[in-house]
């Protein structure tokens, strides 16, 4: 079923692509003139300290050779887009609007406060001897300063790496060997859902073997006494109010690299993708605007975490680049109760949301009480981000939390594309629930076989990119040929991105999960996620998660996680007959396992690579959990494992 965009959503709009019409000319624009096109828009959306005049250089054909780049001989600092100049334009419009784990604990930071407490926090990073092109690792939760931080680097030209609040303190003294960092910036004690993470211990844990660390900056969150070693540690509160609020961007080229953000990989050894400035601050900023139709008096609402690639982009740089009101949130979708999103959509009037499928459904499963009660009538533009939603769950969206006046913009990228690569427009793009839709301008996408050859029309294969874009990773820190065999040496020429995909009549793309994420069932090929949706049909099913396992007769079986709606029991026979007819009659469940929860991030992403080792059998070689929002689930699903 196909849903047209309602005329709320449509009228006033701010995009220039407003209509399927208007899209075709961009993409079009775009794909017959790159450099023109991205010129035209970084000139026009970025502060440049040298306008560039180049667009491309280099290709995916000579990425061996070395990173390709985008406005090679411009200059910049991207904390003037996202700063100065709105401090100047409207310096009382508020540029965070912070909610703490406890409702109604709310903070703000206009445009006029944001710019100077960046600068006195670039002052201090300066006085602890921070200078351009210097690593600095960030291990804070969700408040404020985390992004303050962030934008601070930028300031002086360091190059930050923000590492996920959740991580252990081996994962941090990985990231922090392996870019040779000599500042790490955390805080004493983070909050979540009501409970404390001990984010300055797990510090000082992972500084012991971390040589290069000389400093720790520590933000003062509760109060609590905390470890301290003198001579090292200094307290973020005392450093900033020695600081002067005035501080001078420090110029850089458009490829001088902005953050790395590790992200997971075949091997255990960390893979830190690095973004670059000026093509990655004008990407962000184009998809911002335009995906979501930005309007001057939004109030834009990203509920991930600024540990991921989507609160670099969509909390901090894009929403600030294009002076955006942005919310960060530091509690959970579910504290104190299912109602808290929509709580806060009611209190600060939100226009625009945008979370993970996940959270989705857990709210679904608690039903629509939570939501009924709110007046969520300020809402306009829904989005998904990070797996692909089922299309149970993309109704629910639409019309429970909606009420059928939103359209959803289900958005597809990753870590390595810096921003939304494929989606709908909100006020252009005609939805369906499941589905990605369409490339936006400057996404050249193909479908391709297992040997690399070019899928025509509808069908399903390898998802590839193949042609560059701005906002792209330019390589892997200290392992460029890591990047290359990681991405570009499967199909010569074009980027793979890892993703299945199937492409229908219209031209929508949906995704089917990651490639190793497809199953080869007695010869047939089979999506986790395609199984996932199928089951989710089920009514007493809450959330479900499929991963393969040997088989001896098959080759790969296929193994069922089960979480059951709430007082429901779960019938075997009704979940096969869900599969064969969303899937197909090959499509048959081996083996089920009803689970009390789901091994997940903190972002809400199921950690499959756990599931899939309990399947196989191997519950002992599971390594460290602690990345985990609830590690005690892994417990249980082991004791109840059974093949």
């Amino acid at each position: 079923m196909k849903y047209e965009v309602p005329a709320r959503v449509r009228e006033g709009a701010a995009t220039p692509i407003h209509d399927l019409d208007r899209y075709r000319e961009h993409y079009a624009n775009a794909v017959n003139d790159p450099d023109g096109f991205w010129l035209s828009e970084t000139k026009s959306r970025i502060a440049w300290k040298t306008s560039p005049t180049q667009g491309l250089v280099g290709g995916f054909d000579e990425v061996k050779e070395g990173p390709l780049s985008w406005f090679g001989d411009g200059t910049l600092n991207i904390t003037e887009s996202c700063l100065d100049r709105h401090a100047k334009s409207t310096p009382e419009k508020i540029a965070i609007l912070w909610e703490g784990d406890e409702p109604g604990d709310v903070r703000t930071y206009t445009y006029d406060e944001l710019l100077a407490a960046v600068s006195r926090a670039a002052n201090a990073l300066s006085e602890l001897g921070v200078k351009k092109g210097e690593r600095v690792i960030i291990y804070m939760g969700m408040v404020p300063e985390a992004a303050i931080a962030m934008l601070a680097c930028a300031r002086v030209g360091a190059i930050h790496s923000v590492v996920f609040g959740g991580f252990s303190a081996e994962a941090l003294r990985d990231r922090v060997r392996d870019c040779g960092a000599e500042l790490i910036i955390t805080q004493d004690v983070g909050r979540r859902g009501g409970r404390d993470i001990p984010l300055k211990a797990v510090t000082d844990e992972a500084c012991v073997g971390a040589s290069s660390v000389k400093k720790v900056l520590v933000y003062r969150r509760t109060g609590d006494e905390i470890p301290w070693v003198d001579g090292r540690d200094v307290w973020w509160h005392e450093a900033l109010e020695q600081s002067s609020d005035i501080h001078e961007a420090v110029e850089v080229d458009a490829e001088h690299p902005l953050f790395i953000l590790y992200t997971s990989g075949s091997t255990g050894r960390p893979k830190g993708v690095v973004h670059t400035s000026g093509g990655y601050i004008t990407y962000a900023s184009y998809t911002h605007a335009t995906v979501f139709d930005l309007r001057p008096d939004d109030v834009y609402a990203c509920m991930a975490d600024v540990g991921w690639i989507t609160g670099h982009s969509y909390i901090v740089y894009g929403p600030l680049a294009n002076g955006a009101t942005t919310l960060m949130f530091e509690s959970t979708p579910l504290y104190p109760d299912a109602g808290r999103y929509w709580d806060m959509v009611e209190r600060h009037k939100i226009t625009i949301f945008y979370t993970a499928p996940t959270a989705i459904r857990a709210l679904a499963a608690k039903g629509d009480e939570h939501v009924t009660g709110k007046d969520l009538s300020s809402l306009r533009v829904l989005g998904t981000v990070g797996e692909p939603i089922n299309p149970e769950a993309w109704v629910w969206y639409h019309e429970v939390v909606g009420g059928g006046r939103c359209n959803i913009v289900d958005t597809w990228w990753q870590t390595e594309t810096g921003g939304i690569a494929l989606s709908p427009i909100a006020p252009a793009t005609p939805t369906k629930p499941g589905s990605a839709t369409l490339p936006m301008p400057g996404i050249q996408p193909s479908l391709r076989t297992p040997e690399g050859a070019i899928i025509r029309g509808p069908g399903q294969g390898l998802l590839c990119i193949d042609h560059p874009w701005p906002g792209q990773a330019r390589t892997v820190w200290g392992d460029h040929d890591r990047f290359v065999s990681t991405y570009f040496s499967h199909v010569p020429g074009a980027y793979f991105t890892g993703d299945g995909c199937r492409r229908d009549a219209d031209g929508y793309h949906w995704i089917t999960g990651r490639v190793d994420d497809v199953l080869n069932v007695s010869g047939h090929r089979m999506g986790t996620a395609e199984f996932e949706a199928a089951l989710i049909t089920v009514e007493a099913v809450a959330e479900a998660a499929i991963v393969g396992y040997p088989h001896p007769i098959k080759g790969q079986g296929v193994y069922a996680y089960i979480v059951s709606q709430p007082g429901e029991s779960i019938n075997e026979a009704s979940l096969q007959a869900a599969c064969r007819e969303q899937i197909g009659a090959h499509a048959r469940i081996d083996s089920f396992q009803v689970v009390t929860g789901l091994p997940k991030t903190r972002s809400g992403k199921v950690m499959r690579r756990i599931l899939r080792k309990i399947a196989e059998g191997r519950g002992d070689e599971l390594g460290d959990v602690s990345t985990l929002a609830d590690p005690s689930v892994v417990d249980a699903i082991k004791d109840g494992f059974k093949v």
